[in-house]
């Protein structure tokens, strides 16, 4: 009797043993899981047209990822951030950037301040169901309208060319500004929209248009025959999207100045910035919407105090740090998933979600950012300054 109670106990004894061990390695297991980190794998160019806009998003992002793993990361998982150069964006290095971050494990990828050269990443990450985020890509071709069915998948916080173009009439008709010659860049899809939407809202506010040209930067020899042109019209303003590190704007604004034309130059995002400004002649008179002010007057503290950790060329800066809390916001309403489809569905409901740059709206159709106050800078005697802010009350169709 006493010999088999002892074997009962024995086996009673081993079984508990064995239970405590199968519960210790399910819970490392789950340990594991839980603990393993949200990687994103960022493809970025250093050293092309893109590295004003790149750069200074990507240092915000990781600025902002450090802060969300002090608080403990999301849902208990830290946030990390895997780079990979693209070096300018050329489509075969691009490509394998994308294919290499995948490879590494990335469950979002971010890529490239415009569609046209962000489209080989986009591409790789979206034909694997996962999330490709831009932080300031500013068109709607950044979803299905360029990618397909699979462009659920694509999103950007940037503010979309219809929105920005809108807010850049509105602030001009709001100057009394009543003509504008229009000064097109045909060199990407941005650019474009932008003078479009620009054009379609400043006819329903009842202004004219006077004029309208077409030059190409990047190489393009046809700028200065626009200049030509435009020195021979009258108008209020004159409008553009173009960006300084694309070569044309120096050669637009000196162009129109040397030859005594001070009439009010109106950019985009595109222009932000002073890195590209010509000693000779001095800019004046030249103004452009943006994200927020690098110059120590936007009206958030918060602002100011990042752009001059990140040393911001542009006030796009701020689109990393607010991709990285729309990202956030998107996996906790997924209750920790980083499915591509999950996350893409939730992200176009978005409404209102609160982050640094203001409040992000998407929406089943647009997937790039509409609604956000704009900054207003001039730029006079090649010295910047806020001068105002703007919201678009309308969203033009183009």
């Amino acid at each position: 009797m006493r010999r088999r109670s002892s074997r009962v106990g024995l086996v009673l004894a081993v079984a508990a043993v064995a239970l405590v061990a199968l519960a210790a390695t399910a819970a490392a297991r789950t340990t594991t899981h839980t603990a393993a980190p949200i990687t994103i794998g960022w493809a970025f160019d250093s050293k092309g047209a893109m590295a004003p806009f790149d750069g200074p998003a990507l240092a915000a992002a990781q600025l902002r990822v450090k802060q969300w793993n002090a608080k403990g990361g999301v849902d208990g998982r830290k946030l990390q951030i895997k780079t990979c150069d693209t070096q300018g964006n050329k489509p075969p290095v691009a490509k394998a950037c994308a294919l290499k971050l995948l490879a590494g494990g990335a469950n979002i990828i971010f890529t490239t301040c415009d569609v046209d050269l962000a489209a080989p990443v986009v591409q790789e990450a979206i034909n694997r169901g996962v999330l490709a985020v831009a932080p300031c890509i500013g068109t709607d071709q950044m979803g299905p309208k360029r990618f397909g069915p699979k462009g659920k998948l694509a999103f950007s916080f940037g503010n979309v060319a219809q929105d920005e173009g809108s807010a850049m009439a509105q602030y001009a008709w709001g100057k009394g500004w009543r003509t504008a010659a229009l000064a097109t860049d045909g060199v990407i899809v941005y650019f474009k929209n932008v003078v479009q939407a620009f054009k379609a809202r400043w006819l329903q506010l009842g202004g004219k248009v006077v004029d309208q040209e077409t030059y190409h930067s990047l190489g393009g020899n046809d700028v200065n025959n626009a200049v030509s042109r435009l020195n021979n019209v009258k108008a209020d303003v004159i409008v553009t999207s173009t960006a300084g590190a694309f070569g044309a704007l120096s050669t637009l604004i000196s162009g129109l100045r040397s030859a005594g034309n001070d009439t009010p130059v109106l950019n985009s995002w595109a222009g932000d910035g002073v890195y590209w400004l010509p000693k000779s002649p001095p800019v004046t008179n030249y103004y452009f919407v943006t994200y927020a002010s690098i110059f120590g007057d936007d009206p958030n503290p918060a602002v100011n105090k990042l752009a001059k950790q990140v040393h911001a060329a542009t006030g796009g800066f701020i689109t990393g740090s607010a991709a990285i809390d729309g990202i956030v916001t998107a996996i906790k309403r997924a209750h920790g998933s980083t499915n591509g489809a999950t996350l893409a569905s939730i992200m176009e409901k978005f409404k209102g979600v609160p982050t640094l740059s203001g409040k992000v709206s998407f929406s089943p159709t647009l997937h790039s950012v509409f609604g956000r106050q704009y900054r207003v800078i001039k730029i006079q005697n090649n010295k910047a300054h806020l001068v105002g802010t703007v919201v678009a009350k309308v969203v033009p169709k183009i």
